[in-house]
């Protein structure tokens, strides 16, 4: 798939998440959010929360679900963010999740509170 498909296909993903998050009752922060150390697909309030979240798309499931694909690097890429993005807002006293929203065949699923920072 050329690279312009795949972007294409990740923002379609990422409207839909969006459209799921925005339904479950969270107040979209910001989108794509980029800083030196990297991107963070969407960042939102929910129930208190500042959340960090993380979408993953998948056509298929040869290669194992969308929640398979944030592993323990992947985790650490995004906590890393996070906390580039609190000090920057100066946002530390906030209460802090991650979720991750998988998108496949069978629809829109989003996993709260998916990992913690150890």
């Amino acid at each position: 798939m050329p690279d312009n498909s795949k972007r294409e296909e990740g923002k379609r993903g990422e409207e839909r998440a969006l459209v799921a998050l925005k339904k479950g009752g969270y107040r979209i922060i910001e989108k794509n959010y980029r800083n030196p150390l990297g991107e963070i697909d969407i960042i939102a309030e929910e129930d208190g929360y500042l959340v960090f979240v993380e979408v993953k798309k998948r056509n298929t499931r040869k290669y194992g679900s969308p929640f398979s694909a944030v592993d323990g690097k992947k985790k650490r890429h995004i906590i890393r963010c996070a906390m580039f993005y609190l000090k920057d807002h100066q946002c530390f006293d906030r209460k802090v999740r991650f979720d991750v929203v998988g998108i496949d065949g069978n629809g829109v699923q989003i996993i709260k509170h998916a990992f913690m920072v150890e």
